[in-house]
């Protein structure tokens, strides 16, 4: 049962990064509301189909394009709880052995469920920013608990009978993780709040080194209305306040893991060297990335790469956190 737990662990992994690409391709092309209901498609289970009608919708190319990209999406996201749900069958079956770990796959299970709930809010609420950002958020966590558990389970166990880290190093890890989960945060704000273009140029923002902002009306998570949420509501200063925080973050970003490969320069730890040189890389890559949305005006492949390298960057981050923390997996 231990290999059936390590390649069904490897194979969620993999299908979750898939899963958050998808994700980001759903909300960068306006798909999210391409199917008004949930879980089927204006009552299907498949899309529709072009040139037919539902109720007194005729369904256009377009929109059935759309429909498509988040019926896909929602397939993708379906095979992956039936995985997690067979990982938490397998945890419970095999309980009796000491390495196998339970408690981390039941709570991804429900995570999992919490997960769906958040993408029928996410259709039902009409794309709420908050709502569209957790659910953001909840598919990261979901990729960091998975690629954290196959570190544990199966990726290089001589690791965890190493004692002699120093607590320094594991505070750093944690805090790479940390920054990198509440930067890739603002990134969802950004995106939800569709304030990617509000600065439209760079290093400056609407020909500003600091442009007026509102903080609080930025950030301001009770909208007081139910409609219709998709191409944003913020005003011109609130959404250039998203942005401008959004790049702030990047350049702390920037300077901590500077520092931090500064020190792993100085630290006898080949792996937790290698893990935040590759860090650095891909946070080099993202910045440049996030250059490039904002001077080619938000290209789908460019877009869609800046949220899956934030996904790397996160099970990097995840894999930095694996080598600095070497416990036994409970």
């Amino acid at each position: 049962m231990r290999s059936w737990f390590k390649n069904i662990t490897l194979s969620a992994a993999l299908l979750a990064f898939i899963v958050v690409v998808l994700g980001a391709f759903v909300r960068l092309t306006d798909a999210g509301l391409g199917c008004p209901d949930w879980p089927g498609c204006y009552g299907l289970l498949t899309a529709p189909e072009v040139g037919s009608q539902t109720a007194d919708i005729m369904h256009t190319e377009s929109g059935v394009a759309k429909a498509w990209n988040e019926m896909i999406h929602r397939y993708v996201a379906g095979i992956l709880g039936l995985l997690v749900l067979a990982l938490t069958v397998i945890a419970v079956l095999n309980r009796r052995d000491p390495e196998q770990p339970v408690a981390v796959p039941v709570a991804l299970l429900a995570l999992v469920i919490f997960q769906a709930l958040l993408g029928m809010w996410t259709v039902t609420m009409l794309l709420r920013p908050e709502i569209v950002t957790l659910h953001l958020l909840m598919g990261m966590a979901t990729l960091a608990i998975l690629w954290w558990l196959w570190f544990r389970t199966a990726g290089e166990r001589s690791l965890l009978s190493y004692s002699d880290k120093s607590k320094s190093t594991g505070y750093w890890a944690f805090a790479a993780l940390t920054l990198v989960y509440l930067q890739i945060a603002l990134g969802g704000w950004v995106s939800t709040n569709y304030a990617a273009l509000h600065c439209p140029d760079f290093p400056t923002c609407q020909e500003q080194w600091w442009p007026q902002t509102d903080f609080a009306g930025a950030f301001d998570l009770n909208h007081g209305d139910d409609s219709n949420f998709e191409g944003g509501k913020l005003t011109n200063t609130q959404g250039v306040t998203v942005h401008i925080t959004h790049r702030i973050g990047a350049l702390i970003l920037l300077v901590f893991f500077s520092i931090m490969v500064w020190i792993a320069q100085i630290k006898n730890d080949h792996r937790f060297k290698q893990a935040s040189r590759a860090i650095a890389f891909l946070l080099l890559i993202q910045i440049g990335l996030g250059i490039s949305n904002v001077l080619f005006l938000l290209p789908l492949p460019v877009a869609v790469a800046h949220n899956g390298v934030a996904a790397l960057l996160l099970i990097a981050s995840v894999y930095l956190n694996h080598v600095a923390n070497p416990r036994k997996l409970n």
